[in-house]
């Protein structure tokens, strides 16, 4: 199975395909359907790829004691934690207002679901792709099922060991082979030693037939361009309007400007990556012309003489001559003409050699 795969329609991940972005926005709109808009909007935007959201049916995601219990932390938006939960979700018809206001602007549309009848309703909604949140990445029956849907899916492994990665690959992989993994740490905001982007590389190595990507929780753009830079395939980051917004996720979140950056930087970081051939570029020649080095004579060289190095120098010649490095392929050569001192040493001097052509 090919390393590359379609994740939404027109849109391939893995191989030599750009970094697929995703700008998470998960709850960050505070229960309010005009502001959710307002973030689609913005993150299309900023250039990101696509809007996630985040989707619960919370009777099936948290039990009964769960949903009672009293929720007084300063980012709370009621009594109890049911309350606080049941603020910020909408419901299906919102999300499927949601889902038209992307299509008519333009970007992909998805959502984590957050416990099987979410994915459930994802389903039904026909999203692109499922997105795996860390919690939910060793919930072996969800994964199952959900990988059973057959839509392409993301899995971050926050709070996740290499060994449990190994087993949710082996789950997987027979049943849906269209997935990529994140390198991912669940804390907010995430401080920079743990973020352990050499997990990347060790993902890479570990499953070489699927895409690796990295889901960021620490503040500013740099660990996520360097995720980029190791070869990361599908980013995700949090998004905010607001970091002073009421909410957990607000301060490792996002803000317009930042996005913005952060979309531009990696597309110049792509652009830079180039190819692994080392070669003398169109772009060097001008460099080249001018700086670029020849072997000149170090002494005066009489017609008939054989080269030895101690005649020849390294310097800034007019016109070019023999490269540097065929200095010593110069010596035990015999000369034709008469060279002065400081003269270029050119083809036309040495009998019967040919300068090698630089690849």
């Amino acid at each position: 199975m090919p390393l590359e795969f379609e994740l939404c329609p027109g849109r391939r991940v893995g191989g030599a395909q750009p970094c697929f972005i995703v700008a998470e926005i998960g709850q960050n709109h505070q229960g309010d359907l005009a502001v959710a808009k307002q973030m689609i909007r913005m993150v299309k935007e900023c250039g990101a790829d696509c809007a996630k959201f985040q989707k619960s049916e919370l009777e099936h995601k948290f039990n009964k004691k769960a949903l009672e219990r009293p929720y007084t932390s300063k980012h709370s938006w009621g009594k109890t934690y049911g309350e606080h939960k049941r603020h910020l979700e909408f419901s299906h018809d919102q999300y499927r207002e949601l889902q038209k206001y992307a299509k008519e602007i333009g970007i992909y549309f998805t959502a984590s679901g957050m416990d099987e009848m979410a994915v459930e309703f994802l389903h039904e909604l026909d999203v692109p792709f499922f997105k795996v949140g860390s919690g939910d990445t060793n919930n072996f029956p969800y994964l199952e099922k959900t990988a059973k849907k057959g839509r392409p899916m993301v899995i971050s492994s926050g709070m996740q060991s290499m060994d449990t990665m190994h087993k949710v690959y082996q789950l997987v992989k027979p049943i849906n082979p269209n997935f990529c993994i994140l390198q991912c740490t669940s804390a907010y905001p995430l401080q920079p030693e743990d973020v352990n982007l050499r997990v990347i590389t060790a993902y890479q190595s570990a499953f070489p037939d699927i895409p690796i990507g990295y889901s960021g929780h620490e503040t500013g753009i740099a660990i996520s361009v360097a995720a980029v830079a190791m070869g990361a395939k599908v980013l995700e980051r949090h998004v905010t309007l607001d970091k002073t917004w009421k909410g957990n996720d607000h301060q490792a979140s996002l803000e317009p400007n930042e996005l913005a950056e952060l979309v531009r930087t990696i597309r110049l970081v792509e652009r830079a990556m180039g190819s692994p051939v080392k070669q003398l570029l169109p772009c060097e020649m001008a460099c080249n012309e001018k700086l670029g080095k020849s072997v000149v004579a170090k002494v005066t060289i009489p017609e008939g003489t054989v080269l030895t190095l101690d005649m020849l120098t390294v310097k800034v010649g007019e016109p070019k001559g023999y490269l540097p490095e065929e200095i010593f392929d110069l010596v035990g050569k015999k000369v034709k003409i008469n060279i002065e001192e400081d003269e270029t040493i050119t083809e036309d001097a040495i009998e019967n050699h040919v300068k090698k052509v630089k690849c």
